[in-house]
């Protein structure tokens, strides 16, 4: 089943069991879906579907960071509930151990990479995770680290 079929469906579950959260989070996913689809101008594959999804989270977590800086931690919940919610369309993301794993054998493989070659690092291990779920922020925070030892 596509993604967008899903939300519909746990859409039309959530009107029934009456959880607000859940039904305005999955109305919103819905929205940006179609949204990219129209911008698109056909159907989304479920690749591009995750795309859209992981933009969300990420738009959640910037929230999360401004209103716990701003006090509002009532409203950085609220951001999070969203978060889970929307990573449940998502393949589990992959752990940062398993990141730094591939990021010490990608620097491996390259030699005496220096922070000079940090572009060229982040290109070959963001390729190695095609299809999974990766933070690049993460992955970019491993690869400074190990270059920089």
């Amino acid at each position: 089943m596509a993604i967008s079929e899903q939300v519909q469906k746990d859409m039309v579950a959530a009107m029934k069991s009456k959880d607000e959260l859940r039904l305005s989070t999955l109305r919103m996913v819905k929205a940006a879906l179609k949204n990219k689809e129209i911008e698109k101008r056909e159907a989304l594959t479920d690749q591009e579907a995750m795309a859209v999804l992981g933009t969300l989270i990420k738009q959640r977590k910037d929230s999360i960071e401004q209103f716990t800086k701003g006090g509002r931690l009532e409203l950085a919940d609220k951001e999070a509930a969203e978060i889970r919610i929307i990573e449940g369309y998502l393949p589990k993301a992959v752990g940062e151990e398993e990141i730094a794993a591939t990021v010490r054998a990608v620097i491996g493989e390259m030699g005496s990479a220096t922070m000079k070659d940090m572009g060229a690092v982040m290109k070959n291990v963001m390729a190695r995770f095609a299809g999974a779920r990766v933070d690049g922020k993460v992955v970019s925070d491993l690869v400074k680290r190990e270059l920089s030892k």
